[in-house]
């Protein structure tokens, strides 16, 4: 396969992806407006959830084992081995889905009981009505994502980009007319517009199967065509590979449902603390939605954009340290942390300070919510850290540690949050979230130095520049904010909008200019730096 090919497809895919995010990100400002505010946000996520740990659960990574697979014996033209995995892949998926979907269905009056809040309004019942709405995804998913597996394994990329993009407009489309149906027109209750909106989940995965589908048969015959031409060289026992791919896959779906468990210890454990000392359960409601739905939404935003950049080196990382290239492999983990550092920190540190202006933006002007936002965001440079150590171990062949670093990571959570929920409030939940991460982040790096014989001592110089210049752009915005406010109100969502133009433009400038001024921008990004420069007429 050409290279020209290869980054057009590896293109395609990734733009697929991005839209794809970009829509799951930002349906949540006119959800929130039709729901009525955080409160209803709760109920969403006591379906949503453990809907996406049950997900990670029933396809277990095997959808990048066999793109993996398919790849790898396409290669030396054993198509047929591909057309057997793909098959048995299918029925496996299919009982996976299946018995995943009855589990789930069978066990949500128990994970309703254990999530509900007392005194909030909705019951177990109404739980339990919302968990059962999203398990019926269960049954399509799966299949649905061994099937783009499939055609990544052809380097083909199209099929799964398109229908990413497919299945997310329509499941957002259903989600917002189907819920604002039920409210305004049908005049029926929040509970049965979230659990149309958790349906949803169900609809959009129908309408990508759909999409995958027509893209299969419209290309059969010549994939039919490709496995008549199978050498059938190669014998392969498919329970041995399946073997290889469940163990090899596990520490990828643990990574991957992380933040899902992290939200789920709140759902089991937020309410109940912040009643028992003495807050309402209609207000413990207003709070989690707050923190594990509106503010968790946004502080994910800057994660994304940063793991994205900075996930791309961590294929060189295991090229390097495969073949041994020591020296190699320090350069790409420098590059990996220094890529992820420069860009989260001055993101997570510029949403903090402008917290008031972009919840209002996004939601309303909610007191309640600007605080744990300004609380939470410092805590995503933790979360983007654990992403990349987490695949950094996998490059270099230590993936049994991501598991163990989760593990730590949610036990110093659970041991920490009722005791900072009672210090804190709400926002003890945040930083008992914050520390179990610092653990697992801490225990990951401990294992990268030892394994990879990587030192931190460059990384550690790099990240107080930063700081240093961070600080700096902090007081740039600060005196803006506070100059700014003087004539512009904060508490209007157009206001707003010019709040974090402006202030926001002025951080990018303080931390853009000294970066490049003082020669950061080099380190981390190398010669390209200098044209910049150059351009822009600065002088180092």
């Amino acid at each position: 396969m050409s290279s020209s090919k290869l980054l057009r497809g590896t293109f395609i895919l990734t733009l697929g992806t991005f839209i794809s995010k970009f829509l799951g990100l930002f349906y949540v400002i006119p959800f929130y407006w039709i729901m009525g505010g955080a409160g209803p946000m709760t109920l969403y996520n006591f379906g949503y959830v453990p809907y996406q740990i049950f997900l990670g659960i029933a396809t277990a990574g095997v959808p990048l084992a066999v793109a993996k697979y398919v790849a790898k014996y396409n290669a030396i033209g054993e198509y047929e081995i591909g057309r057997r995995l793909f098959r048995t892949g299918v029925y496996l998926m299919l009982a996976t889905g299946v018995v995943s979907f009855i589990a789930m269905y069978a066990l949500a009056p128990v994970l309703a009981g254990l999530q509900s809040i007392e005194g909030s309004g909705y019951t177990v019942e109404d739980v339990t009505g919302v968990i059962r709405a999203v398990s019926f995804a269960l049954i399509v998913i799966p299949v649905m994502s061994l099937i783009r597996g499939f055609f990544q394994g052809y380097q083909s990329m199209g099929p799964s980009a398109v229908s990413q993009v497919i299945e997310q407009i329509v499941r957002i489309a259903f989600l917002l007319v189907g819920s604002a149906t039920v409210l305004y027109i049908l005049q029926g209750t929040v509970v049965s517009a979230i659990s149309i909106a958790t349906f949803a989940a169900f609809i959009g995965a129908l309408a990508s199967i759909v999409c995958l589908l027509w893209y299969f048969f419209k290309r059969k015959k010549g994939l039919d065509a490709l496995q008549r031409t199978s050498k059938g060289e190669v014998k392969v026992s498919l329970p041995s590979m399946y073997k290889d791919i469940f163990i090899t896959a596990i520490p990828f779906v643990v990574v991957g449902i992380a933040s899902s468990l992290y939200q789920q210890i709140d759902q089991f454990t937020f309410g109940r603390i912040l009643t028992w000392i003495g807050y309402s359960g209609h207000e413990a409601e207003n709070l989690l939605g707050i923190v594990n739905f509106s503010a968790q939404k946004l502080v994910i935003i800057p994660v994304s954009l940063a793991t994205a950049f900075s996930m791309t080196i961590v294929p060189l990382v295991t090229a390097a340290y495969a073949r041994g290239e020591q020296e190699n492999v320090k350069k790409q983990l420098n590059d990996v942390f220094q890529v992820l550092l420069f860009i989260t920190l001055p993101a997570c540190i510029g949403m903090a300070l402008l917290a008031e202006p972009l919840y209002t933006v996004f939601y309303e002007h909610d007191p309640a919510g600007i605080q744990i936002l300004a609380f939470y965001a410092p805590v995503a440079i933790l979360l983007s850290l654990f992403s990349v150590t987490a695949a950094i171990l996998q490059g270099i062949d230590e993936q049994r540690f991501t598991i163990l670093s989760l593990l730590i990571g949610l036990l110093t959570k659970s041991i920490f949050q009722m005791p900072l929920m009672m210090w804190m409030g709400a926002r003890g939940s945040v930083a008992a979230t914050g520390l179990g991460y610092t653990v697992s982040v801490i225990f990951a790096m401990i294992i990268i130095r030892k394994y990879a014989n990587y030192n931190f001592s460059v990384i550690l110089r790099r990240t107080v520049l930063m700081l240093i210049l961070n600080l700096v752009m902090a007081i740039a915005v600060l005196l803006a904010y506070q100059g700014f406010t003087l004539f512009i109100n904060p508490e209007s969502k157009f206001s707003s909008m010019l709040l974090l133009i402006l202030c926001g433009g002025v951080g990018a400038l303080v931390y853009g200019y000294l970066s490049l001024r003082l020669r950061l921008f080099d380190k981390v990004f190398g010669p390209r730096a200098a044209t910049i420069r150059r351009k822009l007429r600065i002088k180092a």
